[in-house]
């Protein structure tokens, strides 16, 4: 499967002008299975939603997404700010596949306190293991990166791919290198970060999206500038993996 990660640099609070960004840089990376994008991508990180979230029914983000998805013949994953009509928001990362037309969402569930996330937040309660052309994958969005228990493949949530989309800033940037490898390793999984460039009002960001196999090494990390990464992921490489060293069966 051919995957191509879109790490941006967000404006702030400017979905048309990002939905923009994201059309353009899909359009010079036709071809591939899977499009994914930052956490909060048509907005940035806002922990203060209530002038910034899409509304539930007028949600443009989505909307794009379902096009797209559509248009290229491919599936689109990234998160968005939602203010759903039972009053709460949501940092709800979508996965739209466009070639079944088939929308599946996860709403984060460890919102970032440090960061002051949960005071206008809602948490999701469930995980989300999206099939898609062969290979189940686990959505998760920034600040799970840090709950191994969370993302852990266990009987009933078994997994091949973990996809994890953030605002992971420059000062926490050596975290995100150790913990994307980690959760790898420890799963026996690919692992397909994306995180974002540029700065919004509290952090400087600089990318370092990443993929990951399941022995921990880096198939491909960006640099700390808008670009894309597209990888093909081997799905015999990953079964021989977990074949030959068979790490899952010892599991708790």
């Amino acid at each position: 499967m051919k995957i191509t990660l879109l790490q941006t640099d967000i404006h702030w609070a400017q979905p048309e002008e990002n939905i923009m960004q994201a059309e353009r840089m899909m359009g010079q990376n036709v071809g591939s299975d899977l499009y994914v994008l930052p956490e909060m991508w048509s907005t940035g990180f806002a922990t203060e939603p209530q002038q910034i979230a899409h509304e539930e029914a007028d949600n443009i983000a989505l909307c794009w997404m379902q096009d797209a998805a559509h248009r290229y013949n491919c599936a689109i994953c990234g998160s968005v700010a939602v203010h759903l009509s039972d009053g709460t928001y949501r940092n709800r990362h979508y996965f739209v596949d466009g070639r079944t037309g088939m929308v599946s969402y996860y709403d984060k569930r460890h919102l970032f306190t440090y960061g002051h996330e949960n005071e206008c937040y809602t948490p999701g309660r469930d995980k989300l293991i999206v099939n898609y052309q062969g290979w189940r994958m686990l959505i998760l969005t920034c600040y799970d990166l840090r709950f191994p228990c969370w993302s852990r493949y266990a009987t009933g949530s078994e997994y091949d791919v973990i996809i994890i989309v953030a605002n992971w800033p420059e000062s926490r940037q050596e975290a995100w290198q150790v913990l994307t490898q980690a959760r790898a390793i420890e799963n026996q999984c690919y692992l397909i970060g994306v995180n974002r460039v540029g700065d919004d009002s509290k952090c400087h960001y600089i990318g370092g999206s990443v993929v990951v196999d399941a022995t921990g090494s880096v198939v491909s990390r960006a640099s700390d500038r808008e670009e894309t990464i597209t990888v093909t992921l081997d799905k015999a490489e990953l079964v021989y993996r977990r074949t030959k060293f068979r790490v899952l069966n010892d599991r708790d």
